[in-house]
């Protein structure tokens, strides 16, 4: 398939959908150092401050050392900072399949992450994980054209090989041509008024912990409200301290000759600016015109942040006794700067899997103006007033075996 020119740069071919797929079960190289190497009080507290949040399991040792983890130990999504690289050396043929992008010229967008945890990390704990694509599915898009969805599987274990989470992203990877044909966007925000402003203060007034007092399996409700939490209005200050905390991810960290030696090696990943600097591509997340430049309004967040304020209300209402299993989240919306987040949540179903007592809680992250941006699902297990919480376990023994059985799962989905 080709343009009018000729050229099919920015065009979904069968070949580069069939070269990608051959990258299933391949460990991928991570190009950059983790953000923390090693679970630290410092570095826990960063992270969770950077989202707004100030849990004593977290941030109080003396208070940690009384809990039934007995000691600091980090948020959920504290993963998305560590990690130290588990894949082999590749050889000549990995090195060579793994070779440049077969869906360079396309957007590319998260559109999902899944998460599971089978044991906490605590002060000293360092990471090693296994990055590999392990599924793609061609789709075709409801504005012409066709997308690529790729998932890739991030799998964590300790230093000595233990597992200790997961968490599955999706991207779409859509041509572009067909994205500009949908209708443009309208975000006009007004400024708040005082009123509203008073209700959003109300709203951190009031956010409440489970804390230290069990959250029982047997007193909860199907049908149950969680207490709403809001984040936002979302300002350029929060995307900056977000990144104290996360780390850059996504660009190589370093600045100025750092910064420039890998601007030597992959010039499209800065982009001049107004002024012809080059800098870097995800200042689409806190320069408006950048984000303007792209054909969007204003700039956004991360779907990492959304992804961990929806921890945030979960862990907070289950409670120190309490274990967030599994979150799957999705990405329908962007959230711009300017935006505030209602963080809602409702019990949907209990149930007892092998042993584990569970309960289902459907979520969503939802604008001022009722948008609902993302949407998601949360499995939590909590005590019973007869038995503590159990950690669950890992659906396989190591990183290898685990792999395989995410590809296998995931294969249905590239018929």
């Amino acid at each position: 398939m080709s343009t009018a020119s000729g050229e099919t740069f920015g065009i979904l071919t069968d070949d580069a959908i069939a070269r990608s797929r051959r990258r299933n079960g391949v460990p991928e190289r991570i190009p950059t150092p983790p953000h923390n190497y090693e679970v630290t009080a410092d570095g826990v507290r960063h992270f969770a401050h950077a989202y707004g949040d100030d849990n004593p399991v977290y941030c109080d040792a003396d208070y940690a050392a009384g809990t039934r983890w007995a000691t600091l130990i980090a948020p959920p999504t504290f993963l998305y900072t560590m990690g130290e690289d588990a894949a082999p050396v590749p050889d000549k043929a990995t090195k060579e399949l793994l070779q440049g992008d077969p869906f360079a010229g396309l957007g590319s967008y998260q559109a999902m992450m899944e998460f599971e945890w089978w044991r906490p990390l605590r002060i000293g704990d360092r990471q090693r994980c296994l990055r590999s694509q392990v599924g793609v599915t061609a789709k075709s898009s409801a504005f012409g054209g066709r997308s690529a969805h790729v998932t890739r599987a991030f799998i964590y274990t300790t230093g000595a090989g233990e597992l200790t989470a997961i968490r599955r992203g999706t991207w779409i990877n859509a041509e572009r041509h067909s994205s500009r044909q949908r209708k443009k966007e309208v975000h006009a925000p007004q400024p708040y008024t005082a009123e509203q402003l008073e209700a959003i203060d109300a709203a951190y007034a009031g956010e409440e912990r489970r804390g230290s007092t069990p959250r029982y399996w047997d007193d909860v409700s199907v049908g149950e409200e969680l207490p709403a939490k809001v984040k936002g209005p979302l300002t350029t200050t929060d995307v900056i301290v977000w990144h104290l905390g996360w780390g850059m991810q996504l660009t190589p960290p370093g600045a100025y000759r750092l910064s420039h030696r890998v601007r030597a090696k992959v010039p499209g990943l800065f982009p001049p600016n107004q002024l012809n600097v080059p800098d870097t591509v995800q200042r689409v997340h806190w320069e408006p015109e950048r984000a303007r430049e792209l054909g969007l309004p204003m700039s956004y967040d991360y779907g990492a942040m959304r992804e961990t304020w929806l921890a945030h209300l979960m862990t907070d209402w289950i409670g120190d006794d309490g274990w967030l299993w599994k979150l799957a989240v999705e990405h329908r919306g962007f959230n711009y700067i300017g935006d505030t987040t209602w963080v809602r949540g409702q019990v949907t179903a209990k149930s007892v899997v092998d042993g584990h007592h569970v309960v289902e809680v459907a979520l969503r992250c939802e604008n001022q103006n009722g948008a609902v941006t993302s949407p998601a699902t949360a499995w939590v297990l909590l005590p019973t007033r007869d038995r503590a919480v159990q950690l669950p376990t890992a659906p396989a023994p190591t990183q290898g075996a685990l792999l395989a059985k995410e590809i296998e799962r995931l294969a249905v989905d590239a018929v």
